[in-house]
């Protein structure tokens, strides 16, 4: 499993979003300034955020994005599923995934299985608000 760009810079969006939370909103272009990404592919990754419930956004003067959670509800796991689908280690663990016929005797997925289950397990227990605190 590699987390793609899209997962990383909506991680950073995030961060950025509740370290400069004001009550107001932040136009965008400043949080792509500060985190060094270009605005076109911000724009990409705020649909996945807004649509589900992440972030709200207000169009116009004085508009911008905020937090529409706090940053200690905003799970890691959860924000990359939205931007990566998934998060198995291989293909044959995606939640999308035929059974393979393989399966009762594949002698590596019993270790596939745990590693999928220590990455979610592990993404599980950070949010927002630790990687803000730097708490891991």
């Amino acid at each position: 499993m590699m987390i793609s760009t899209r997962g990383r810079y909506a991680l950073r969006i995030m961060i950025d979003l509740a370290e400069h939370q004001n009550g107001g909103y932040i136009p965008m272009k400043e949080v792509a300034k500060r985190q060094e990404l270009s605005p076109k592919y911000v724009e990409q990754i705020m649909p996945f955020l807004t649509k589900n419930g992440y972030v709200e956004g207000l169009h116009g003067k004085g508009g911008g994005y905020r937090l529409r959670k706090p940053p200690e509800e905003c799970n890691v796991r959860n924000i990359l599923r939205l931007t990566e689908g998934d998060l198995a280690p291989v293909a044959c663990l995606a939640c999308s995934a035929v059974p393979c016929h393989r399966a009762e005797y594949c002698k590596t997925l019993p270790m596939w299985t745990k590693l999928n289950r220590l990455i979610n397990d592990f993404f599980d227990t950070i949010t927002i608000e630790d990687l803000v605190q730097n708490r891991i």
